[in-house]
């Protein structure tokens, strides 16, 4: 079967899942992940991509970029595929392949759904009972979109800006979104999205991707679209 095509739409937030190899661990010391995130630094200012959010697992990363330029993330994850696997390959003594195949990604309706991406990924340990709180655990932006962490990795989305008129009000505004549990509805619609490369949104931006790319953007299942599509009722949670 042909692999499905990349969505090359600049402007257009993407999530994206990279899993180590038969999801063995990616990462193993302080230095893994701190070279992780240089190469990640590096590739998205070489292929003008913005990064939003992230977290680095030990056997994965989830990643919220913007790309701006023609097949910039594409260029990117290859940039830091090779980078990276030539690094932990050579200090951990291995060879071979690091990740599991080619990485997963969804366009992201950002007007409705980007600040629950977001949170998302910065939950991440949490859900994996790894920490209490996204605040205990050190490689992911949560420090920097809810605790003003300086970070130059981190390019704030237009609409996290708008969470606050002043910095203070911002990173209090994006820590309230944490108080509550996110619905089961909503997390699997996340993560359907980025297994199976589709699009999460809104019905009326899924027919515009759908018009531009050419692709079905939507899991094949029969009926009437949801009426939470219709209503976006995850614009605040």
């Amino acid at each position: 079967m042909p692999r499905k095509p990349r969505f090359n739409l600049p402007g257009i937030p993407q999530h994206i899942i990279q899993r180590g190899n038969n999801r063995q661990p990616c990462f193993f010391t302080t230095q893994d992940y701190l070279r992780y995130l240089d190469d990640l630094s590096e590739s998205a200012e070489n292929f003008d991509c913005r990064l939003h959010a992230y977290v680095l697992m030990s056997n994965h990363v989830h990643l919220l970029v913007t790309p701006m330029a023609d097949h910039g993330l594409s260029k990117m994850m290859q940039a830091i595929g090779r980078r990276y696997v030539y690094y932990f390959n050579k200090t951990h003594d291995r060879s071979g392949t690091l990740w599991e195949g080619r990485y997963k990604s969804s366009l992201i309706d950002s007007d409705q759904y980007l600040l629950a991406c977001m949170r998302y990924i910065e939950m991440n340990p949490v859900r994996a009972n790894m920490v209490e709180h996204p605040d205990q655990y050190p490689w992911s932006s949560y420090a920097v979109n809810a605790q003003g962490a300086m970070s130059e990795l981190i390019e704030p989305h237009p609409l996290y800006l708008d969470l606050g008129r002043s910095f203070e009000s911002r990173l209090n505004t994006y820590r309230e979104l944490f108080l509550l549990p996110m619905e089961d509805d909503l997390l699997t619609d996340i993560r359907d999205s980025v297994n199976q490369d589709l699009v999460l949104g809104r019905s009326s931006f899924k027919n515009k991707v759908e018009a531009e790319t050419k692709r079905k953007v939507r899991k094949g299942m029969p009926g009437r679209p949801r009426i939470e599509e219709e209503h976006a009722r995850y614009y605040v949670w």
